[in-house]
């Protein structure tokens, strides 16, 4: 069978280059006779494929040596309740820019452990938008201010020119569904981390990117397996982290350096989502649902007139190839992800696909 387009939300289609290289070593990684899911996570054959994909995202995202980068378990949810346990030190408080479902639930398990300040919101609109970012509405006497870059559900994001610069306040950045589709100063931020199934590779491993002065001064309670200085000192080896997941991210990684790196990702994005969205905002039919300035490269929703409409289209675009293009529950519709993976030709034949449709359904 031919493979399809599949514009799931994660875990998403991965580069068939990457599949085909990690198809080529599953029996066999290089000449070391075993394959990498048997392998010791302390073997010279494993830590030249963790060290080398650490080395690799350095290079990518510029990423200084005065951050650590960690290689960790339990998806970016995890995170939810390592960066407070962490970073909630002197005052027990954080900011928080409230913009859907993956924020809410940062600042409800923030809440468990200090102040989870909201001092922004787009729930009033459905998140459908970014609230304005004025350094005015943050406070300084908090532990950290946090944001999530590109909202998977609703198609917003905050680009790297937008960001807040709070002094003397560390900011806190949920990157898993744009990190390295779209290029950031890592510099601006005290802690980035991302679930790899969307833009990295597969489901399995998170990465943590943090400030070194920020580890080591966790709460008392913070488990041992959730302290960031724990996993630092060990360089992600402290227990057996997903050895194959890191693998593949490590490939992805190389992926995306053969191309031209995170700059020329972007470009690539841009002319992908440009393709999707001129056709919406030329439509009589279809709609995006986001306010322009605010458009996710990586999510994006848009919708017909009735349910009827979108259940119709849904099917049809099954039937011709096109996978998980259902919107979220809470948005309906359509949503169409067009991470690093996605070629330009998905992006044109579903616009292609959506065209007729409007001519049949005028």
């Amino acid at each position: 069978m031919d493979r399809i387009y599949n514009f799931s939300a994660g875990p998403s289609m991965l580069p068939l280059e990457v599949l085909q290289k990690a198809q080529k070593e599953l029996v066999c990684y290089k000449d070391c006779g075993m394959s990498v899911m048997e392998m010791s996570h302390r073997s010279k054959d494993f830590e030249e494929i963790i060290f080398g994909a650490e080395d690799t995202l350095r290079e990518l995202m510029d990423i200084p040596s005065e951050y650590a980068v960690l290689f960790l378990q339990g998806g970016a949810s995890l995170q939810f309740a390592m960066a407070p346990l962490n970073l909630m030190r002197s005052y027990h408080a954080a900011d928080f820019v409230n913009t859907g479902q993956w924020s809410k639930k940062a600042i409800s398990e923030a809440s468990r452990y200090g102040v989870a300040n909201v001092v922004a919101s787009s729930e009033d609109a459905m998140f459908n938008y970014i609230p304005d970012l004025n350094e005015d509405i943050f406070n300084t006497e908090v532990d950290y201010t946090y944001l999530t870059l590109n909202n998977t559900i609703y198609g917003t994001h905050i680009p790297n020119e937008n960001l807040p610069n709070i002094p003397g306040v560390p900011l806190v950045g949920d990157m898993s569904s744009n990190i390295l589709g779209e290029a950031y100063d890592i510099k601006k931020f005290g802690l980035v981390f991302a679930g790899a199934q969307k833009n990295l590779g597969q489901a399995g491993v998170t990465i943590v990117i943090v400030h070194k002065s920020l580890i080591g001064n966790h709460m008392d309670i913070t488990p041992t397996m959730l302290q960031y200085s724990t996993h630092e000192k060990e360089r992600s080896l402290y227990n057996t982290p997903p050895t194959y997941a890191i693998y593949f991210a490590g490939l992805v990684f190389d992926w995306v350096k053969q191309l031209g790196g995170v700059g020329e990702m972007q470009k690539l994005n841009e002319e992908k989502a440009a393709v999707l969205y001129d056709f919406l905002d030329n439509s009589q039919l279809f709609k995006g649902t986001v306010v322009k300035k605010d458009r996710s490269l990586m999510n994006i929703p848009f919708v017909l007139p009735t349910d009827e409409l979108n259940a119709e289209f849904l099917k049809q675009a099954s039937a011709s190839g096109f996978a998980n293009l259902k919107g979220h529950r809470s948005v309906g519709g359509m949503r169409a992800s067009i991470y690093n993976a996605m070629p330009i030709e998905g992006v044109k034949a579903l616009v292609e696909l959506m065209g007729k449709f409007e001519i049949t359904h005028k």
